[in-house]
């Protein structure tokens, strides 16, 4: 859990996106808009920030993000396979350098034992350079099963995805 009350997640990615001269994008599903919600928070996100879209129902999945029919069926929306779908299709649609995306089960119900309360998939894609095939999109699976109220469970969620895009955006430049 990011406890950096003077330099917290959604402003370091800030930093982040403005020194690698890059801009960001976000696919919401469990998040319900949080994930933008705290990147706009940021005096100036306007330099990195584009939109976010938030696809709850499978219906939007599909019509706003294009996630396949036989992603849905075959894994559910809380899964890698969606997850990797959404990131990538907000990357591409948006024109950003990065894409993020969320889709996980914030509870008190709907958990299973293989995807229990609290599971999150957080999916990472970016824009490499045409021509280079370097573009990568990575999926974590976390699970945030120490906090009882949906609401915290949701904003874990979401610090969780900026923390993953951070860690994204160092590790590619240096």
């Amino acid at each position: 859990m990011d406890n950096d009350t003077e330099n917290p997640i959604e402003r370091r990615v800030g930093t982040a996106l403005r020194e690698a001269d890059a801009t960001v994008a976000v696919a919401e599903s469990c998040t319900g808009g949080l994930v933008g919600s705290l990147l706009t928070d940021v005096p100036g996100s306007s330099d990195y920030f584009d939109r976010t879209v938030v696809t709850y129902s499978y219906e939007a999945k599909r019509e706003l993000l294009a996630v396949s029919r036989e992603s849905l069926d075959a894994d559910g929306a809380v899964s890698e396979s969606v997850a990797r779908q959404m990131a990538q299709a907000i990357r591409d649609t948006a024109g950003t350098t990065w894409g993020l995306a969320t889709t996980g089960i914030a509870g008190p119900e709907g958990g299973t034992d293989d995807k229990p309360v609290g599971t999150v998939y957080v999916a990472v894609a970016n824009a490499a350079p045409w021509g280079s095939n370097a573009s990568k999109t990575t999926v974590e699976r976390h699970l945030i099963d120490d906090v009882d109220a949906r609401t915290e469970r949701k904003e874990r969620f979401a610090r969780q995805t900026l923390t993953d895009l951070c860690d994204r955006i160092t590790s590619e430049n240096g």
